[in-house]
């Protein structure tokens, strides 16, 4: 249940007044908390953004339920309702207006501990944490946050209302936009992966190639905990707007991810490939260097992708990775390839020698 912060009590006319919906019950009822459907109580409010979980109707006991259209028939009863063309979407937006409320309110200014250089900007709307260092010719815009031990380095660039958590790495030169989030722990701009080996047998040893471009990322853009983004050899790194970062993702050298993919946990991206922009890349996916990866690709968990992916669709298999069909059907052959074995070793022993 969102618990976070302070407690919060809202009056359904107000969530309704704030982000639309159309309300069917008791728009005085106080709601304190958003909850689960399965879980809610007659304090909560809940949603119901798929019909398989319809079931959950008759027994809910929650204040209020956000439906769709299609389902405010099964939901109507003893709870009030806000029926909306996207419950899922209406509970995002609900979330955000939620926490502006319960979050406490960052106070602008420079922490005393802080150290922030002589020629840096600071905007005056903006928040120092406690022991972050602010880098020579840095820019940190209005209302933006950077939390307690970041850094931002020489000539780093924090757009209007982004917010950096704790420890926090934006590396000299490196930029991000407006609105971003970035969470703890996240590195922005360390070294790329780049050696050239030098000597030859017994000798052999790796020579450090300098990494001489920048990170540069778009609006709009969140980055999880501890997720890490190198910087470029030459050109830049980059990372356009709206994209969607979970945690302990590694973004290498050189590589740019278009507007609004979103990537799960743990992703890797090899150096110098180009993802496209609307696509979705599952949880420990592997996207091996110098690869093209057209618009609207969705990669399935643990796909290790070989090869560029010109085409829009979807993809799965750790190896070979194959078009998602043809994949789920050689996996099904897999699945009985013992028992075709016993069955092929018998009609062998039949057979004439």
């Amino acid at each position: 249940m969102a618990r976070e912060g302070a407690n919060v009590a809202v009056t359904l006319s107000q969530i309704v007044g704030a982000l639309g919906g159309e309300l069917h019950g008791n728009g005085a009822r106080v709601i304190q908390r958003i909850a689960p459907l399965a879980m809610a109580g007659r304090d909560d409010i809940t949603f119901l953004a798929q019909a398989r979980l319809q079931n959950f109707l008759a027994t809910s006991q929650a204040g209020c339920i956000i439906v769709s259209p299609g389902l405010q028939g099964a939901a109507q009863g003893a709870n009030d309702l806000i029926v909306t063309p996207d419950p899922y979407l209406y509970y995002a937006h609900l979330t955000q207006w939620w926490a502006r409320h319960v979050r406490p309110q960052t106070k602008p200014g420079v922490h005393a501990t802080a150290v922030v250089d002589a020629t840096a900007s600071v905007a005056e709307s903006a928040t120092i944490g406690p022991h972050a260092v602010i880098g020579a010719h840095a820019s940190v815009g209005e209302r933006a946050v950077i939390g307690a031990m970041s850094r931002l380095g020489a000539h780093a660039v924090v757009g209007d209302d982004t917010r950096l958590a704790a420890r926090v790495e934006l590396g000299d030169g490196c930029r991000i936009g407006q609105r971003g989030v970035v969470h703890a722990g996240a590195v922005l701009g360390a070294d790329g992966f780049g050696f050239a080996p030098a000597g030859a047998s017994e000798a052999k040893h790796w020579v450090k190639i300098e990494q001489l471009g920048a990170v540069v990322i778009g609006d709009d853009v969140e980055i999880g905990a501890n997720t890490c983004i190198d910087r470029g050899a030459l050109g830049d790194t980059v990372i356009e707007d709206g994209v969607k970062l979970d945690n302990l993702i590694q973004i290498g050298h050189n590589v740019r991810v278009g507007a609004h993919t979103a990537m799960a946990g743990c992703v890797g991206v090899a150096g110098s490939t180009s993802i496209g922009a609307h696509c979705m890349i599952g949880g420990a996916a592997n996207i091996i260097g110098h690869l093209q990866i057209a618009d609207h690709v969705t990669i399935s968990v643990a796909t290790v992708v070989t090869r560029s992916i010109r085409q829009a669709g979807h993809y799965s298999g750790i190896f070979p990775f194959d078009d998602n069909a043809s994949w789920e059907k050689n996996a099904a052959t897999l699945r009985q390839l013992h028992d075709l074995r016993l069955r092929i070793r018998e009609l062998e022993k039949k057979l004439p020698s």
